[in-house]
Protein backbone atom coordinates (compact mmCIF):
# COMPACT_ATOMS: atom_id res chain seq x y z
CA UNK A 1 0.00 0.00 0.00
CA UNK A 2 1.82 3.53 -0.69
CA UNK A 3 2.78 5.70 1.38
CA UNK A 4 1.66 9.24 1.60
CA UNK A 5 4.53 11.89 1.91
CA UNK A 6 3.62 15.31 2.03
CA UNK A 7 6.06 18.14 1.01
CA UNK A 8 6.11 21.40 1.49
CA UNK A 9 8.76 23.84 -0.10
CA UNK A 10 9.67 27.43 1.07
CA UNK A 11 12.36 30.26 0.89
CA UNK A 12 14.18 31.07 3.83
CA UNK A 13 15.62 34.84 2.68
CA UNK A 14 12.69 37.48 3.33
CA UNK A 15 13.04 39.68 6.19
CA UNK A 16 9.56 40.43 6.45
CA UNK A 17 8.53 37.16 6.04
CA UNK A 18 10.48 35.98 9.19
CA UNK A 19 8.91 39.57 11.28
CA UNK A 20 5.50 38.07 10.69
CA UNK A 21 5.85 34.49 11.26
CA UNK A 22 8.16 35.11 15.12
CA UNK A 23 4.63 35.71 16.39
CA UNK A 24 4.87 31.74 16.18
CA UNK A 25 7.56 30.69 18.10
CA UNK A 26 7.79 29.79 21.78
CA UNK A 27 9.92 31.51 23.93
CA UNK A 28 12.73 29.06 23.80
CA UNK A 29 12.49 29.42 19.94
CA UNK A 30 12.37 33.35 20.23
CA UNK A 31 15.57 33.10 22.39
CA UNK A 32 17.29 30.67 19.65
CA UNK A 33 16.62 33.08 17.20
CA UNK A 34 18.53 35.94 19.14
CA UNK A 35 21.36 34.03 19.52
CA UNK A 36 22.53 33.97 15.72
CA UNK A 37 25.43 36.08 15.24
CA UNK A 38 24.31 37.14 11.47
CA UNK A 39 20.80 38.36 10.59
CA UNK A 40 20.20 35.94 7.67
CA UNK A 41 20.66 33.06 9.47
CA UNK A 42 17.81 34.67 12.26
CA UNK A 43 15.82 35.26 9.28
CA UNK A 44 16.37 31.91 8.27
CA UNK A 45 15.43 30.16 11.97
CA UNK A 46 12.35 32.69 12.34
CA UNK A 47 11.34 31.90 9.08
CA UNK A 48 11.87 27.60 9.24
CA UNK A 49 10.32 27.08 12.42
CA UNK A 50 7.26 29.75 11.91
CA UNK A 51 6.19 28.02 9.05
CA UNK A 52 6.66 24.84 10.41
CA UNK A 53 4.36 25.57 12.95
CA UNK A 54 2.04 27.35 10.48
CA UNK A 55 2.02 23.74 8.31
CA UNK A 56 1.86 21.10 11.46
CA UNK A 57 -0.86 23.26 13.12
CA UNK A 58 -3.02 22.94 10.23
CA UNK A 59 -2.24 19.13 10.09
CA UNK A 60 -3.14 18.67 13.68
CA UNK A 61 -5.88 21.47 13.74
CA UNK A 62 -4.02 23.02 16.55
CA UNK A 63 -2.97 26.84 16.30
CA UNK A 64 0.94 27.13 15.23
CA UNK A 65 1.73 28.65 19.04
CA UNK A 66 0.16 25.86 20.84
CA UNK A 67 2.10 23.11 19.32
CA UNK A 68 4.25 21.79 21.64
CA UNK A 69 7.83 19.95 20.47
CA UNK A 70 9.66 17.24 22.22
CA UNK A 71 13.06 16.54 21.54
CA UNK A 72 15.56 13.18 20.72
CA UNK A 73 18.96 12.66 22.47
CA UNK A 74 20.38 15.08 19.18
CA UNK A 75 17.97 17.67 19.27
CA UNK A 76 15.46 16.40 16.56
CA UNK A 77 11.70 18.11 17.39
CA UNK A 78 8.78 15.71 17.18
CA UNK A 79 5.45 16.10 17.82
CA UNK A 80 4.61 13.04 20.67
CA UNK A 81 1.08 12.56 19.01
CA UNK A 82 2.39 12.97 15.38
CA UNK A 83 2.44 13.32 11.94
CA UNK A 84 5.72 12.13 11.87
CA UNK A 85 7.79 15.00 10.14
CA UNK A 86 11.86 15.57 8.94
CA UNK A 87 12.89 19.35 8.19
CA UNK A 88 15.87 20.46 5.94
CA UNK A 89 17.12 23.58 4.55
CA UNK A 90 20.12 24.35 2.39
CA UNK A 91 20.75 27.30 -0.25
CA UNK A 92 18.26 29.79 1.54
CA UNK A 93 15.71 26.66 0.77
CA UNK A 94 13.87 24.58 3.38
CA UNK A 95 12.01 21.63 2.83
CA UNK A 96 9.32 19.88 5.10
CA UNK A 97 8.08 16.02 4.37
CA UNK A 98 5.49 14.92 6.51
CA UNK A 99 3.77 11.23 6.80
CA UNK A 100 2.31 8.60 9.20
CA UNK A 101 5.29 6.90 10.05
CA UNK A 102 9.10 7.78 10.54
CA UNK A 103 11.12 9.46 7.51
CA UNK A 104 14.15 11.12 6.62
CA UNK A 105 14.37 14.27 4.38
CA UNK A 106 17.41 16.03 3.02
CA UNK A 107 18.42 18.66 0.65
CA UNK A 108 21.70 20.30 -0.14
CA UNK A 109 22.67 22.86 -2.72
CA UNK A 110 25.80 21.84 -4.78
CA UNK A 111 29.30 23.44 -3.96
CA UNK A 112 32.89 22.17 -4.63
CA UNK A 113 33.24 19.04 -2.67
CA UNK A 114 37.15 17.39 -2.91
CA UNK A 115 37.40 13.75 -3.73
CA UNK A 116 38.69 12.50 -0.41
CA UNK A 117 35.44 13.70 0.53
CA UNK A 118 33.84 10.90 -1.08
CA UNK A 119 36.76 8.32 -0.32
CA UNK A 120 36.01 9.16 3.42
CA UNK A 121 32.31 8.40 3.61
CA UNK A 122 30.90 6.47 0.99
CA UNK A 123 31.40 2.88 0.19
CA UNK A 124 34.34 1.48 -2.10
CA UNK A 125 31.11 0.78 -4.60
CA UNK A 126 29.77 3.82 -4.46
CA UNK A 127 32.71 5.67 -4.84
CA UNK A 128 34.15 3.51 -7.59
CA UNK A 129 31.32 4.65 -9.12
CA UNK A 130 30.97 8.24 -8.65
CA UNK A 131 34.92 8.41 -10.06
CA UNK A 132 33.55 6.53 -13.11
CA UNK A 133 31.23 9.45 -14.08
CA UNK A 134 32.06 12.41 -16.43
CA UNK A 135 34.00 14.94 -15.09
CA UNK A 136 30.93 17.66 -15.11
CA UNK A 137 28.72 14.60 -13.56
CA UNK A 138 30.95 14.34 -10.62
CA UNK A 139 29.75 16.82 -8.47
CA UNK A 140 26.19 16.41 -8.69
CA UNK A 141 26.47 12.64 -8.58
CA UNK A 142 28.23 13.57 -5.10
CA UNK A 143 25.36 15.43 -3.61
CA UNK A 144 22.71 12.78 -5.31
CA UNK A 145 24.80 9.68 -3.33
CA UNK A 146 24.81 12.08 -0.25
CA UNK A 147 21.52 13.38 0.21
CA UNK A 148 20.21 9.80 -0.68
CA UNK A 149 22.48 8.46 2.43
CA UNK A 150 21.37 11.73 4.71
CA UNK A 151 17.92 10.90 4.46
CA UNK A 152 18.76 7.00 5.20
CA UNK A 153 20.19 7.90 8.20
CA UNK A 154 18.17 10.45 9.58
CA UNK A 155 14.56 7.60 8.71
CA UNK A 156 16.80 5.27 11.41
CA UNK A 157 15.78 7.35 14.38
CA UNK A 158 16.95 9.58 16.57
CA UNK A 159 19.08 7.26 18.84
CA UNK A 160 20.64 4.88 15.90
CA UNK A 161 24.15 5.95 14.04
CA UNK A 162 25.13 3.75 11.28
CA UNK A 163 28.37 4.73 9.13
CA UNK A 164 27.61 5.97 5.75
CA UNK A 165 29.70 3.32 4.41
CA UNK A 166 27.77 0.33 5.79
CA UNK A 167 24.84 0.77 2.99
CA UNK A 168 25.26 1.77 -0.57
CA UNK A 169 22.71 4.09 -2.56
CA UNK A 170 22.53 4.44 -6.48
CA UNK A 171 23.69 7.85 -7.88
CA UNK A 172 24.03 7.47 -11.38
CA UNK A 173 22.06 9.84 -13.38
CA UNK A 174 18.28 9.05 -14.23
CA UNK A 175 18.98 6.19 -11.90
CA UNK A 176 15.90 5.55 -9.74
CA UNK A 177 17.02 6.05 -5.83
CA UNK A 178 17.34 3.16 -4.30
CA UNK A 179 19.67 1.42 -1.91
CA UNK A 180 21.32 -1.71 -3.03
CA UNK A 181 23.28 -2.81 0.17
CA UNK A 182 22.71 -2.86 3.93
CA UNK A 183 24.99 -4.42 6.49
CA UNK A 184 22.61 -6.78 8.18
CA UNK A 185 23.44 -5.14 11.25
CA UNK A 186 21.36 -2.37 11.10
CA UNK A 187 18.29 -4.03 9.47
CA UNK A 188 16.71 -5.99 6.23
CA UNK A 189 17.21 -4.18 2.87
CA UNK A 190 14.34 -5.17 1.49
CA UNK A 191 11.92 -2.99 3.44
CA UNK A 192 13.79 0.61 2.61
CA UNK A 193 12.37 2.84 -0.12
CA UNK A 194 14.06 6.05 -1.42
CA UNK A 195 12.76 8.78 -3.13
CA UNK A 196 14.38 11.50 -5.67
CA UNK A 197 13.92 14.89 -5.22
CA UNK A 198 14.18 17.00 -8.62
CA UNK A 199 14.56 20.37 -7.40
CA UNK A 200 16.82 21.88 -10.30
CA UNK A 201 20.43 22.81 -11.73
CA UNK A 202 21.71 23.32 -8.24
CA UNK A 203 20.21 21.50 -5.74
CA UNK A 204 19.73 17.48 -5.03
CA UNK A 205 17.23 15.92 -2.78
CA UNK A 206 15.85 12.86 -1.60
CA UNK A 207 13.20 10.64 0.85
CA UNK A 208 13.78 7.77 2.90
CA UNK A 209 11.61 5.41 4.84
CA UNK A 210 11.88 2.41 5.99
CA UNK A 211 8.01 1.20 4.71
CA UNK A 212 8.28 -2.44 5.04
CA UNK A 213 8.35 -3.21 1.56
CA UNK A 214 4.92 -0.76 0.84
CA UNK A 215 5.67 1.83 -1.77
CA UNK A 216 6.72 6.01 -1.26
CA UNK A 217 3.29 8.27 -2.43
CA UNK A 218 5.64 12.02 -2.28
CA UNK A 219 3.25 14.70 -3.30
CA UNK A 220 4.19 18.02 -3.45
CA UNK A 221 1.70 20.47 -1.72
CA UNK A 222 3.57 23.60 -1.47
CA UNK A 223 6.33 25.48 -3.73
CA UNK A 224 7.64 29.07 -3.83
CA UNK A 225 7.59 31.15 -6.66
CA UNK A 226 10.19 30.25 -9.07
CA UNK A 227 10.98 26.64 -7.93
CA UNK A 228 10.46 23.74 -10.33
CA UNK A 229 9.73 20.68 -7.81
CA UNK A 230 9.09 16.87 -8.87
CA UNK A 231 9.46 13.99 -6.93
CA UNK A 232 9.78 10.09 -8.42
CA UNK A 233 9.82 7.03 -6.09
Amino acid sequence: MPVTIALHFWRLTDAETADTLARHLSEDEAARAARFVFEKDRIAYRIGRGRLREILGAATGQAPGALRFSYGSHGKPFLPGGPAFNLSHSGGLACLAIADRVLGADIEAHREIEEGVAERFFSPQEFATLSALPPEEWNPGFFRCWTRKEAVVKAMGDGLSIPLDRFDVTLRPGEPARMTRLDPAHGALAGWRLAHLDLGPGMAGALAMETGGDTLAPEIREVPEGLVAHASA
